[in-house]
Formats: structure tokens, sequence, C-alpha cells
């Protein structure tokens, strides 16, 4: 509690503080928090949580590169007799007569990693294990912007595994375990249509904190280090249970069916369509029982709406029911604006979670908390919400923007020029914990799938070209869309991209997308190796999506759709050194600001660190081979050994976490059908890239493989069921792979 005076609250129980007694300046008594923007006080609510006013780009520098590339060019296409070691390396990892074609066209080809014969682990899913077979058998190492990717998918998504399951579980239940009490405590005090809201809040956090509860059959001994699934403990069994008041349990028990079946309805609390598909736990969420809980109460938090309008509403009075859902809000918000310990819970998990992925583009706590505010000032003792107060507050909110993408709340408007605004203006409201705005699922929304539409505003003319290919770009609506995000996107600026770890990812793919000009190497110059990094710039992405699956909002649809050689053969590296200078800032942003936040265990700083290192020598050898330099003898054993450089950064992580095989649904379209883009096993591209001394060899190292298919909403899949379809009957690849595939 504060030192304040104690105010009395809407329904006349005390509590600590008001909102004008949260403003800058007048700090409580107990050790100041910082908040998102960096300032002290994390209770302002003046500090409004909205993206346009904060930023993580702070953390955010990297190192201008100034190098000429010079280096000198092969003809294409290669006859076999070229290059020194063909004999040799196509002795330890064959070539079909469609894959050599292939090389000799492009100067380089991915082929199947089993093609690696009689290796220990050989067509598995791990980089580190691609990189020791290749290693083992003596094949000279083409170290992969795939792999530095994947490396960083793991760090991203162990450190966000880890803060959900030690801090944010425990955290999230004393919040909704607090707002719980305090709403029956407004159900007690009420009468009304404040009464009717009081106990629909019960039920909210009631369902809210079941969701949390762990059940019988998920508790046990922890297994989490084998991989299997971690089980929650017999005292977490006794710390986390809730019991359900009478007055709400035949909704409560309705709301978590309907949340277990997992497929649409409406919702018996709040009475419109909800899409309960969007509940199935996935990503790392399958790892541990916990944070399967997480998932489906941080899903209930990010998609449940209080609605301002009654549009969506299913009842006999929509327009009473709206109000009594924005009496909801307004009633939770004052709660949250008058304790410190509510706002400290709430800031610790959005900021955080902002820091990866960014703020939601709902209304939230802060908003509905500065609109009583102005509409009522501090000390709001004895005021009721009647139809004026209501009206006003009702026009205060309605100046904030509406939310930029619709995530499936209601009935869906028909699409069109003007009826998408109203789709978006309906389903404005109040969210808890508001799922995030990202610009990939503005695009989707804005240009429907596929994912190429993404790759393509990141920058790549090759999807560009398949997109008009597939004859998608051609109609007059999609042009005058894409070309109003190109407008938007092409107005953002270094700071803009690195404003929190998920935009920085999406602007560390952009060096991937372009065309290499002369002074880069011959194979880099084709048509073949932009579909190569456009497989994995959407690989990458598919990972970043699969990552966030819980946080990141989806969008759904509106409408519209032979030689000896003279010296030993030497590794190389995949000479893209502006794309590792944006993974080193991504890394150190990741690293300094979760340091920064308080949420970095000690090896998961130990394991930004080794990635760091490794990517700062990464970056120096890559502009030496640019420069047609020649690397010591100290840079060859790096690239030899890069199994074991990488390999600490992986000792903890259990087996499952560094697969290659994941899937996300990314988009929710019509006839209840999702957009799925999923990862599987690990490709092997063979590269002919020429040493200094001016021979042409071969290398090989890992890439990504990359799917995108529909499935049913009722079916949207987890990695484990990925796994068995990739197994059994998996997904054709995209067409435009085959330029460079073998």
């Amino acid at each position: 509690m504060t030192n304040e005076t104690p105010n009395k609250s809407i329904f006349g129980t005390e509590n600590a503080g008001t909102i004008n007694s949260l403003s800058p300046g007048n700090i409580t008594s107990e050790t100041p928090n910082k908040n998102i923007s960096g300032t002290e006080n994390a209770g302002s609510i003046n500090s409004l949580r909205l993206e346009k006013q904060i930023s993580f780009s702070k953390y955010y520098s990297k190192e201008n590169l100034q190098f000429e590339p010079d280096i000198s060019p092969y003809s294409l296409p290669l006859e076999f007799s070229e290059i020194s070691n063909y004999y040799d390396f196509t002795q330890k990892i064959p070539l079909t007569n469609e894959s050599r074609d292939l090389l000799y066209k492009n100067g380089f080809v991915v082929i199947e990693n089993s093609a690696i014969e009689n290796l220990p682990g050989a067509g598995n899913t791990r980089v580190n294990d691609a990189y020791r077979d290749l290693k083992v058998a003596d094949v000279p190492i083409f170290i992969t912007s795939d792999s530095l990717l994947h490396l960083y998918h793991i760090q991203f998504d162990e450190t966000l595994k880890r803060v959900e399951s030690e801090e944010f579980y425990d955290e999230l239940w004393k919040l909704d375990k607090a707002l719980l009490e305090a709403s029956i405590e407004d159900y007690d005090s009420a009468s009304g249509r404040e009464k009717e809201a009081a106990r629909r809040n019960v039920a909210y956090f009631a369902v809210a904190l079941r969701l949390l509860e762990p059940e019988s059959y998920q508790i046990g001994k922890s297994r989490e280090l084998s991989g299997e699934i971690a089980l929650f403990n017999s005292q977490d069994a006794k710390k986390y249970s809730v019991e359900v008041p009478s007055f709400v349990k035949s909704d409560v028990e309705a709301e978590l069916h309907l949340i277990e079946a997992r497929e649409g309805g409406v919702s018996p609390i709040f009475m419109y369509v909800e899409d309960y598909s969007q509940y199935t736990p996935r990503g790392h969420y399958t790892h541990s029982e916990k944070l399967k809980n997480y998932f489906k109460a941080m899903m209930w938090h990010g998609r449940i709406s209080m609605l301002l309008q009654p549009d969506m509403i299913s009842a006999d009075d929509p327009e009473k029911e709206a109000k009594i859902q924005t009496i909801q809000a307004l009633l939770i918000s004052d709660h949250f604006a008058r304790d410190k310990d509510l706002r400290d819970r709430w800031d610790k998990i959005y900021e955080v979670t902002a820091f990866y992925v960014g703020f939601s583009d709902d209304l939230g706590p802060y908003e509905y908390a500065k609109a009583l505010d102005t509409v009522f000032g501090g000390n709001r003792y004895g005021v009721g919400f009647d139809n004026e107060s209501l009206a006003e507050l009702k026009s205060e909110l309605e100046r904030y923007e509406n939310p930029k993408i619709y995530g499936g709340t209601g009935e869906i408007i028909p699409t069109g020029s003007e009826t998408e605004y109203e789709t978006l203006e309906t389903t404005k409201g109040f969210r808890f914990m508001g799922q995030r705005y990202t610009p990939d699922s503005h695009i989707l929304q804005t240009l429907n799938p596929p994912a190429l539409n993404i790759m393509n505003l990141l920058g790549s003319e090759r999807a560009k070209e398949h997109l008009k290919n597939l004859n998608i770009s051609e109609n007059e609506g999609y042009k005058n869309r894409h070309q109003s995000l190109e407008n938007e996107f092409g107005a953002f600026d270094e700071e803009d991209w690195n404003k929190n770890l998920y935009w920085a990812q999406l602007y560390a793919l952009k060096p991937l997308l372009v065309s290499y000009p002369e002074g880069y190497p011959t194979f880099m110059q084709t048509g073949a190796w932009e579909d190569k990094q456009l497989n994995t710039a959407l690989a990458s992405w598919t990972e970043l999506r699969h990552d966030t699956i819980l946080y990141a909002k989806q969008a759904y649809f509106t409408g519209a759709f032979y030689n000896l050689e003279e010296k030993p053969v030497e590794g190389y590296v995949e000479p893209v050194p502006e794309f590792y200078a944006r993974m080193l800032a991504l890394t150190k942003m990741a690293h300094s600001g979760l340091a920064e936040m308080e949420v970095l265990d000690e090896q998961s700083d130990k394991d930004f660190t080794t990635l760091e290192n490794t990517l700062e020598k990464l970056l120096e050898i890559s502009i030496k081979e640019l420069e047609n330099k020649e690397l010591t003898d100290e840079e060859y054993e790096f690239i030899r050994n890069f199994a074991q450089n990488i390999s600490p950064m992986l000792e903890n992580v259990d087996i499952k976490s560094q697969m290659s095989t994941m899937v996300a649904d990314v988009y929710t379209g019509p006839g209840g059908s999702v957009l799925e883009e999923g990862t599987g096993k690990l490709d092997l591209m063979v590269v002919a890239y020429k040493q200094p001394d001016g021979r042409i060899v071969l290398g090989a190292g890992p890439v990504m493989s990359y799917y995108e298919f529909w499935q049913s909403s009722g079916e949207r899949l987890t990695d484990e069921e990925w796994r068995e379809m990739l197994n059994n009957n998996p997904p054709e690849r995209p067409e435009w792979v085959s330029s460079f595939r073998g």
C-alpha cells in the first residue's frame, strides 16, 4: 500500500490513492519502479502504454559497416571439372542428376539432409548436429544465415518460456485473484446495472483463475529436462486453488466448457461469438502443464473484449449489454488506478511481453482509467454510471484510435472499403491484456495471404514476382491497398523498425531479401539465391510467429483472396555482413533489455554472450571474404569447429526446443479455415564458392525448410501434431522453391 490518504472508491470501499495522485512527481514511499518509458513511477496514468509514445529502441545500436565487395566471379553454368574438390565431396554427399544440374546452373543447390550417408544423426532437426556431422565427414563447412536465425530463435523462445513459467504465471495468478476479490466486494456493494457488471467481472476473473488452476491429471514429478511434458508439483496444487462463487458458477462452467471444446460459439458471459479454437495450447506452450494453463488464461485476457458498441452482441437488448460491458471495464480500471500493487503486477507482465512482441492496438486499463479521471476527476466516491455519465465516458473513449487488426471478436461484418472500418470500430473496447499489433498481421489483414505479401513489403522483389505469377497482385483494389502499405512502411526509420524485438527481427531479415550486386559471390547474384533467401526469411518469420503465438494478434479474414587439390579446402561463411550486424544489434538489444528488466537468469545471460561473440566473429569474417582477403588459421578453425563453438548455448536447452520442426497458425480465413506456416526438417545446401587462391570449391551447411497450407480452425496444429504430419503426410512445399531445391 502507499502512504497516501486512503480515498473512497465508487462503491464506498477504501483503496489507496486516486488517479490524480498517480502523476509523475507524486511518488509513493515504496521503492520506485521504472515503467516502460524508463521514467520512475510505474503507476502514472498519464504515461499511457501507447505504442506511439513508447519505444525500446534505446537498447538497439548497430555498427555502420564500411566495405567494398570484391570477389572475382565465375561463369555459370559451371562444369564439374572447374570444381577442385568435386570428386571428394560427392563421395561423401552424393548428388542426383537433378541436384547436379541445379548446382551447375546456379552455383548452389539445396538437397535433403539425409543425403549425408552413414553419419550419426543424419537427417535430424538440430543445427548443431548438422554442423557436427559435416565436420565428422570432413566436408567443408558453409555457415548459413539460416543457422544464426535458428540459434537466435532458440534464445528468444527459451528466455520467454522461462520468464512465463517461473515469474508470469504466479504474477498473473495474484493479479487475477486480487481482482476477483475486488469484484466480489463490488458485487456486494452495488445495485442495478453496476451489480450485474460486477457479477460478470467476478465470472471473468474466475474463468481466468480456473484456467490457471492445476487439474489433478496435471500434477506429478517434473520431467522437463527430459523433453517430456513437465507437470505441476504438489505444492503448486495447494498454492493455486480457487473457489468459484456460487452466483457465477454456471456461467464460469459454461465458458470453460466452450474453451475446452475449442470450437466457435457464443460466450455465455459476454454474449458475442468467440473463436474458442484459439485456446488450443500450441507453440512452446505444450512443453509443460503450467505453460498450457498460462496460455489459456492469457489468451482469455488477450481476446475477450468488453465492447463499447452493441453491434457484435447477441442479446435481446444489445445496447443494455454494451453498457454493462463498459461498466465492467470501468470498474476494473478504477481498481487498477487506485492500487499500485495491481499496476505493478500488470506492468511487469506487459512491459516484458511488449519488449518481445510490442503493444496492443486495443484499449486497456490505463486508457479507461484516464477516461474516468477526465470525466469524474480523482475523488469518485458515490459516483454512479447513469446514462449521461456513460455517454460522456463513451465519448471520451471513442477519442482513442480503433484497433488496426480485426482479431475475430463477434460475427464478421462483410468486407468492403466502407465496412472494414466498421468492423474494427464495432470491436473497439477494453481488453485486460490485449494481444499485440504486429506489422505482418496488419499486412495479412490488408492484402490477405499468402505470406509472400509480407516479404514483398519487407523489400523482396522476388516475392513480388511470385505474387504476380500467382495472379494475386494484378487487380486495382490490391494495388491501391499495397501502395498504401508501401507508403506506410517506407516512412519507417531505423528507430521505428527497432521499437521492440519483434519488429527488430523483421528488420534483420531485410538484408537477406535484396538483389546482390557485383563483387558478391556468383551464386548470390542468381534468382535462385533470392528464392533461397526468401525461403530463409519466411522460415525465420514462421519461428517468430511460433514463439509469439500467444501475444501477436492474429488477423481474421474480413472478405477478399574431379581434380586433385593443391591444398586443403577451407570452409566459408555466408557473406551477408549487414544481416550479421543487425542480428548482433538485435541480440544485444534482447540481452540488455531483459537484463535491465531483471528477468534474465545467469544461464541465459551466458547464452546471449555466446551468441553475440559468434555474430561478431561472423561479421568480421564475412567482410574479409567479400574483400577477397585470406582468412587466418584461427578463423578457418572457427568455421570448422562451428558446432563446438555454439554448443555452450544449447547445453541446457531440451531436445524438443532445439528442433527445427514447428508450426504456427497466423490468419483465420473464411469458412473456419486457418493459414498454417510451418518449418520442417533441415535441408542441406551445397554451395560452389571461390577461395582467395581462385579455386572453386564445394561446401555445405544446413538451411531451413518452409511450408504454407490451410487447415480447419478446429484443428489448429501443435508442434507435435505437425511433426507427425511431416512424417506421414507432409503438405507440398511452395512451387517456387524448385528453382534451388533438387
